[in-house]
């Protein structure tokens, strides 16, 4: 198994604990408790889809890569749900009621694409040496309601379905991201 895949594989992992801490926990402290699994991704460089698509350009990565660091993603996340799903039978309800608010809707396409927004905002700080944007940037998304594609699939996984919201939430999470990477490069250039 090549490491792009292992990698990709253990970011899932670590994404699917956190929505499991989430949907156990809940709120206030489960999205701070959800840091944990992207600041594991970062600080062991593994392969998170909506942390690496607004920096796959300046970091050369082929597009095939992201893609299959997608795949893989959305697979092992679902499964990892899944899995949870015999664990705990409170989850499922958390997640079956949560899916039961998503809607194929401009208003979910937005929250994805500012997800991507925070999900970039989060993984540039870290490249800047501060581990703060993500300790405060995924309470946000998760406070403000926005979608995370790899989030999402693993919520379907715990409840045994599919939503059709995915297909945006992925497409607005890397439009999202991709804005920001613009945005920042832009604001490189002149300063």
């Amino acid at each position: 198994m090549s490491t792009l895949i292992r990698k990709s594989i253990a970011a899932s992992l670590l994404i699917s604990l956190g929505v499991y801490i989430l949907s156990v926990v809940g709120n206030p402290l489960g999205p701070f408790l959800f840091a944990l699994g992207l600041l594991g991704v970062c600080v062991m460089d593994l392969n998170l889809f909506t942390g690496k698509c607004g920096f796959f350009i300046e970091t050369k990565m082929p597009f095939i890569d992201l893609m299959i660091i997608l795949v893989v993603n959305l697979l092992s996340g679902y499964l990892f749900g899944y899995l949870y799903s015999f664990t705990n039978s409170d989850i499922v309800k958390v997640a079956t009621d949560k899916v039961d608010t998503w809607s194929f809707s401009s208003a979910f396409f937005i929250k994805s694409m500012l997800c991507g927004v925070i999900m970039y905002i989060c993984v540039y700080l870290y490249k800047k040496g501060t581990k703060l944007g993500i300790l405060l940037g995924i309470p946000l998304f998760i406070f403000a309601g926005f979608q995370h594609c790899i989030a999402n699939i693993i919520t379907l996984g715990i409840a045994h379905r599919f939503h059709d919201s995915l297909v945006l939430c992925i497409i607005g999470n890397f439009l999202g991201s991709m804005f920001m990477w613009y945005v920042s490069k832009a604001a490189e250039s002149r300063g």
